[in-house]
């Protein structure tokens, strides 16, 4: 019998970390989701190991704020005792510290400094951290490492520190495959679009007039799901994507294009 992969997920308890979790759980492997939020993350684990039991897969939950480096170190040292190696690691966790801030909270040289310091440690910080805390545990030959970036790194946010954070981590996969690739790890980046039925948005979600004009920027005319990031995700970390490594796949529906 094959061995279960270890898969490592952050932001796992929601949107696309919880559907990359299940992705993984379908195919039977061991998954630890990390984020921030105890409930969701084990709520999330709960649903998925229900789900996958017959084949297999597993989810844990472990909490942690992974822009803070003693946590980082933290969860590396978690994973070499109970597991000894990962995998697969998918570096989700992230968003823009701009959306549902109080009013104000961005004006001025104060909060522009908030904001950009905000999402560096949230985007760039926690997949950084993540990645050198287990850099020694990817499994090697064959590990993988996917970050991902979002559109937001083409085409910007509208306030730049978000689209600048996350096009922070493509540099950072140009010289981490760079390094790694001689063990035989690939490292590659994910950058979705307007992805529906995620929190990113915030509880009101995407007002519909927005919303429009997202879904008709895409190429295909829809919006994407989480499940469409998830599947480029388990795809890169396949033995078929072995020589793949050092890119961007866009998951957008051709919105980066701009039409």
């Amino acid at each position: 019998m094959a061995e279960h992969r270890i898969v490592v997920v952050s932001g796992g308890g929601s949107g696309i970390g919880l559907a990359v979790c299940a992705a993984f759980a379908a195919e039977g492997a061991q998954v630890v989701a990390l984020g921030r939020r105890a409930e969701p993350l084990e709520d999330g684990a709960k649903e998925l190991n229900e789900r996958y039991a017959a084949v297999g897969g597993s989810v844990r939950a472990l909490t942690a704020d992974l822009s803070e480096p003693e946590e980082a170190e933290r969860v590396g040292a978690e994973l070499r005792s109970s597991y000894g190696r990962v995998d697969v690691l998918v570096n989700n966790a992230g968003g823009n510290a701009l959306l549902g801030a109080a009013e104000g909270a961005a004006d001025g040289l104060t909060g522009a400094a908030w904001h950009w310091t905000a999402n560096f440690r949230s985007n760039v910080l926690t997949a950084v951290l993540l990645t050198e805390a287990t850099r020694d545990l990817l499994a090697a030959p064959g590990g993988r490492v996917v970050l991902l970036s979002s559109i937001a790194a083409y085409r910007g946010s509208g306030s730049g520190s978000y689209a600048g954070a996350k096009a922070a981590l493509h540099p950072y996969m140009y010289d981490l495959a760079a390094d790694l690739g001689p063990r035989g790890i690939t490292v590659n980046t994910v950058a979705p679009g307007y992805i529906a039925d995620t929190e990113f948005f915030g509880p009101g979600g995407v007002p519909e007039a927005r919303r429009q004009v997202l879904v008709e920027q895409a190429m295909n005319r829809r919006a994407g799901e989480p499940a469409d990031v998830a599947e480029t995700v388990r795809w890169l970390a396949s033995p078929g994507a072995g020589h793949i490594t050092g890119q961007v796949i866009q998951v957008n529906g051709g919105a980066e294009k701009g039409r």
